[in-house]
């Protein structure tokens, strides 16, 4: 079995998230989006890429693998988990990832935490291609000024009506605003917390009904 941090009570619906490129499963980020859910009702089961998990034995930084090796590793902790259509997502590199595996088979849902809609200075080259094939209705939450995709930016994306984008005022890919702003980021991670929750119950409330 992979490594794996649970927060929650088993019997609540199911997120597995994912982290992002350059912090692993337990980064302050990951700590506080997966207590904050589990204190809302959600069972939040957090894992770790093979890159990362021999970057934290070897203490060196190590790159991503491939995207295929990304996505085998994903689904891989799903099976293993036993689990049945639960909702997956992820911080920036790892919701990207759940999305692309949302548009292979069928989830209750996906949540993104900062979507890398393209490389950092690399806007021409733009991560939604596979949008329309999700299997999924998905969750964004988004810093306006974040580099990876913009509000300014992503208004001119053809966004399905199926990706739902929460707008972060003045948040950076982290979804930390600035202090001129008069927002914090606790507030924020607040308001994520409290629409990913509502989020998560709502979608696996529908494939309840759907199932039946």
């Amino acid at each position: 079995m992979k490594p794996i941090i649970e927060n929650g009570d088993k019997g609540a619906p199911v997120l597995v998230l994912a982290h992002g490129a350059g912090a692993g499963m337990d980064s302050d980020f990951m700590n506080q989006a997966a207590e904050g859910l589990a204190d809302n009702g959600i069972y939040v089961v957090r894992f770790e890429f093979s890159y990362m998990q021999i970057q934290r034995e070897t203490g060196k930084r190590r790159p991503p693998d491939r995207q295929s090796k990304l996505l085998e590793h994903f689904a891989e902790t799903i099976d293993e988990l036993g689990l049945d259509n639960p909702v997956i997502g992820g911080k920036s590199m790892g919701g990207r990832m759940a999305t692309l595996l949302a548009a292979q088979r069928p989830f209750a849902g996906v949540v993104v935490l900062g979507y890398p809609f393209h490389a950092i200075g690399k806007p021409e080259k733009v991560r939604t291609d596979h949008f329309d094939r999700l299997k999924a209705h998905v969750l964004i939450c988004q810093g306006e000024r974040d580099s990876m995709g913009s509000y300014e930016e992503v208004q001119q994306y053809r966004v399905p009506e199926t990706v739902g984008i929460e707008w972060l005022t003045d948040g950076d890919h982290d979804l930390k605003p600035r202090k001129s702003s008069g927002h914090s980021h606790q507030a924020h991670l607040t308001t994520v917390i409290e629409k990913v929750s509502q989020f998560i119950h709502e979608v696996t409330a529908e494939k309840a009904c759907s199932t039946v």
